[in-house]
């Protein structure tokens, strides 16, 4: 699949909405999962801004795997009956056609858009924690880390927000408010 063909097959809304929406949805999971890691670890004593990255990159990798190989099985399964829907219609089979080859190709880019939610909102709250003794303190970073994944949220509600014809920052504000919800019930019950 050449990057022109990917570039043409994002141009299509059915394409681009399900990779926008698996990119959303496990990216939001992401962010969530990895402020609870961070206000978790600072709760339990970690003093190690490297142990906080290891554990996060053990829910990023656990996160991504997820993403990509569930979405590749179950768009595996909706355009296998896609095109079994098509054939009919046609009275004809589509193996090896450029139907058949689209379809394979925009599963492989929901698969895709999917694994990044997750990884890229684990990944980028984490760091932070590369610079404990340097630069913050575990407190510090892990305040950082609370408002990088909370502002991760919100560019996802933002987004979402904008495509849909809603106010934008008012669909941010209300993705990021599970961020801060998943921090305050960890303090709440984890402190």
């Amino acid at each position: 699949m050449t990057p022109d063909r990917v570039v043409e097959l994002l141009r299509q809304d059915s394409v681009r909405a399900i990779s926008r929406r698996y990119l959303v949805s496990n990216g939001f999971d992401g962010a969530l999962t990895c402020i609870g890691i961070v206000v978790g670890a600072f709760l339990t004593g970690v003093t190690d801004g490297l142990t906080v990255v290891k554990i996060g990159l053990g829910a990023a990798v656990g996160l991504t795997t997820s993403g990509v190989w569930s979405v590749w099985e179950i768009e595996r399964a909706e355009k296998l009956a896609e095109l079994e829907r098509i054939e009919e219609a046609m009275l004809t089979d589509l193996r090896g056609t450029v139907v058949e080859r689209d379809k394979t190709a925009a599963r492989a880019i929901n698969s895709v858009a999917s694994g990044l939610g997750p990884l890229i909102s684990i990944v980028v709250p984490l760091l932070p924690f590369l610079a404990v003794g340097s630069l913050f303190s575990m407190f510090t970073a892990t305040a950082l880390s609370v408002a990088l994944g909370t502002a991760i949220l919100f560019v996802f509600g933002s987004y979402m927000g904008s495509i849909s014809g809603q106010r934008w920052y008012v669909a941010g504000v209300r993705m990021a408010l599970a961020g801060v919800a998943v921090a305050a019930v960890n303090l709440l019950f984890g402190g």
